[in-house]
């Protein structure tokens, strides 16, 4: 038992002596691990301020460096602003010396001036006192002349048994009356000359006109032929039991006769533009192939904007081959409009354009305003393709369309007096009422009846359109039919046979025409969804 006591107490000291010995090299250990940090640092700290301070010593050579360029930049800078300023003073006391002399230059000459205005006043007055002397001579010999034409004045009266005024009133009325006599005369010398030669120059420059501005004339008709390549292709356009051409005459306003006739179909309507259209459908439907009731109504609403976008492209074309600018573009579609009506057989545009040129010519032989002229002569009949058509004359309606749109007074003067509906004030208005009488009183030019009769079906078509429910109206079959379409929802089966009847009656009663005519009202229903 004290043996292992003994042991441990030996141990412990022993343990406690390694631990001081430990603790003590660690504390040495430690003292030099912090002592080589320390130097380490110092080390550190004095390569830093030896680097800081050879960059401080090197930015401070890069600033000296700028420094000495900026001031360098500034003195050359400043040296040559100085020598600027140093010229302009040199050229301010140049200049101060030029003002300088030139106005010593102006003393001398004012001096000078001075002295030869004395001169001059010197010798005025010179003249004024010799003047008033000769003035005063003269004033003398005035009387003595006046003295003396008194005297044989008196004794002149004296002679005659008159007075000087009697004598001068007997003298001046004899002397009157011959020079009337005289220049009534003249006058009528005058006038027959330039009467003849005024005949004779009208009648050149009218017949060279016309001579330099022929034109051919083609009657418009009132039947248009479609040409088909093979007679099987009418069966698709009548359709089954005439549905599809039905359809068609109920879209575009035409009568589309099918016959015995090869390889054609024959499109009669009184309207060109109706026309027109229907026959372009026909073309692009037998193109196509598809010809039923819906394509059709799609291709001809299709071709009607066509027609519309052609019109314009037709006035624009007219206006740039007469040489005509600025016109509004309501008025070239006027234009426009005009290639497809007819006047009295005559296409309207080709009057116009010939009416137009006729115009211009005669203006530059008599030297008037061309463009003027030629302007009015184009516009003259634009009331005619007017869509309202109002019940006033065509002169009185295209005069108003060309004042709305800003035209020159001459020109709107000159359509609206080419029928005498408005007084003549323009030098350019006879020129067009003259050009077109020649236009229209061409051989072959016009067709009488051909106008009566399209305005014999125009009021047939309003009379129709006049009464309430009526949507469109065509007349067909040269006008021996009338063919009424009316709004499904708002007129019944049994007002449409009231409706068909009321228009038969008002057309007996206000309208001459010959034979019969059948109206045909048209009630159709049409039930339309839309699968979203």
């Amino acid at each position: 038992m004290p043996d292992i006591m003994y042991l441990l107490l030996t141990a412990l000291v022993a343990l406690a002596v390694g631990v001081f010995i430990g603790r003590s090299l660690l504390q040495k250990v430690y003292k030099q691990q912090e002592e080589d940090a320390r130097q380490r640092a110092k080390n550190i700290i004095r390569e830093a301020e030896i680097e800081a301070e050879s960059t401080k010593k090197d930015r401070i050579l890069e600033a000296k460096e700028k420094y000495l360029k900026l001031k360098s930049e500034f003195e050359e800078d400043v040296n040559k602003k100085k020598n600027i300023i140093i010229q302009n003073e040199n050229k301010v006391k140049q200049r101060e010396q030029q003002v300088q002399k030139q106005m010593e230059q102006a003393k001398r000459l004012e001096t000078d001036l001075q002295k030869e205005k004395e001169g001059l006043q010197a010798q005025l007055d010179k003249e004024k006192s010799n003047l008033q002397a000769q003035q005063e001579q003269l004033n003398k010999r005035k009387e003595e002349v006046e003295q003396q034409h008194q005297e044989i004045v008196g004794q002149l009266e004296k002679i005659a048994g008159l007075t000087a005024s009697e004598a001068r009133e007997q003298l001046v009325e004899a002397l009157k009356s011959e020079a009337q006599s005289h220049a009534s005369s003249h006058i009528k010398d005058i006038v027959a000359q330039a009467k003849l030669t005024a005949t004779k120059e009208a009648k050149k420059i009218v017949i060279e006109t016309i001579q330099r501005t022929a034109a051919e004339h083609a009657i418009e008709n009132c039947v248009s032929v479609f040409n088909i390549e093979s007679d099987d292709i009418k069966g698709k356009i009548i359709g089954r039991e005439g549905r599809n051409i039905r359809a068609l005459e109920a879209a575009t306003g035409v009568e589309i006769i099918v016959d015995d006739t090869p390889e054609a179909i024959i499109i009669s309507g009184f309207d060109p533009v109706r026309r027109e259209i229907a026959r372009l459908s026909l073309h692009r439907l037998v193109a196509d192939g598809r010809i039923h009731p819906a394509r059709i109504e799609e291709v001809v609403t299709k071709t009607r904007k066509n027609i519309e976008e052609e019109i314009v492209e037709i006035g624009e074309r007219t206006a740039i081959d007469l040489g005509i600018h600025g016109l509004h573009p309501e008025l070239i579609k006027m234009v426009g409009r005009m290639r497809f009506r007819s006047s009295y057989g005559q296409n309207l545009l080709q009057h116009s354009r010939e009416v137009a040129n006729l115009c211009a010519t005669m203006a530059a032989e008599l030297g008037l305003n061309v463009k003027h002229a030629k302007r009015a002569g184009l516009l003259h009949d634009i009331g005619k393709v007017t869509p309202d058509e109002p019940e006033l004359p065509h002169a009185i309606i295209g005069m108003e369309l060309a004042k709305k749109y800003k035209e020159h007074p001459d020109v709107c003067n000159a359509i609206g007096a080419h029928h005498d509906e408005v007084e003549m004030t323009a030098m350019v208005s006879p020129l067009v009422q003259a050009c077109d009488a020649i236009s229209g009183s061409r051989p072959g030019a016009r067709r009488e009846i051909m106008e009566s009769y399209i305005k014999r079906l125009k009021e047939l078509e309003e009379t129709a359109v006049s009464f309430e429910g009526v949507n469109q109206c065509y007349a067909i079959q040269a006008g021996r039919e009338l063919r009424v379409m009316v709004d499904a929802d708002n007129v019944t089966d049994e007002k449409a046979a009231q409706l068909s009847y009321e228009i038969s009656q008002k057309i007996e009663k206000e309208m001459q025409y010959p034979g019969q005519i059948k109206i045909t009202v048209i009630r159709e229903m049409r039930a339309v969804s839309y699968a979203k």
